[in-house]
């Protein structure tokens, strides 16, 4: 009588547990179905430490950083990158927040020389002259030696003076290095006879590594771009001047 009752004990036990799991892999399902952070959110409270709660964790991360990263590309400002970089240091968009903001930084960085403002010496001589105008119309009268030419402003790069940036990385090593030779599997067409470098820069936020491709035209490497950009791989044009 004693063993027919553990046994009925025991089947009782076996078949709550099953339920349970049964009404979990239930609930699972349609958290999955809505995959929203509300819907993950409820399940982790109604089972905090079940078969399928860290599953349900790395989804909801993944659901704010998504909508986190939407937010800093609807902004579409330095700032917003930054941020956004700050509270996912090392997340799924992080590479790309981060050519994102060296974009930006390249764009605000100088082209080239600019026209030095007049200084007060300079003005002094202007008033000197205009009150000497007599003097001035003198020498103006006299014969001129023809100034000497005046060199070639670089304005326009030689071919070959043209880099691409394909990633910013916070380790060289482990990042920069294996970025270059997984782009160079998967797209040995496009980046055929390029020649990688990775360049470290000093920001704020400390030393970041930049990969990037050297020694192309101005039309090669806004073509390279271009192609890398069709399949969705982040890409930016280095001109002379900034690197």
């Amino acid at each position: 009588m004693v063993s027919k009752k553990i046994v009925l004990v025991v089947w009782c036990a076996v078949a709550l547990g099953l339920c349970g799991c049964s009404r979990q892999q239930s609930d699972w399902e349609k958290a999955r179905a809505a995959n929203s952070t509300d819907s993950y959110e409820q399940f982790l409270k109604k089972y905090p430490a079940g078969e399928f709660t860290v599953q349900a964790q790395a989804r909801v991360k993944e659901l704010y950083e998504e909508r986190d990263w939407q937010k800093a590309r609807d902004a579409d400002t330095a700032e917003a990158y930054q941020a956004f970089l700050k509270q996912y240091p090392e997340g799924k968009w992080t590479e790309e927040a981060r050519i994102r903001v060296e974009n930006f930084t390249l764009a605000q960085a100088p082209s080239g020389s600019t026209a030095a403002a007049p200084t007060p010496a300079a003005n002094g001589a202007v008033a000197g002259a205009a009150t000497a105008a007599g003097a001035a119309a003198a020498v103006a009268a006299k014969p001129q030696s023809a100034p000497p030419p005046v060199p070639e402003a670089k304005s326009s790069a030689k071919a070959g003076d043209y880099r691409i940036q394909l990633g910013a990385f916070k380790s060289r090593s482990a990042a920069a290095d294996k970025r270059w030779a997984r782009l160079q599997n998967k797209y040995p067409t496009i980046l055929a006879g390029l020649t990688p470098k990775v360049s470290p820069r000093k920001t704020a936020a400390g030393t970041v590594y930049r990969l990037q491709a050297t020694g192309l035209s101005e039309t090669h490497a806004r073509l390279v771009c271009r192609r890398l950009k069709a399949k969705s791989q982040p890409c930016v044009v280095v001109p002379p001047a900034h690197h």
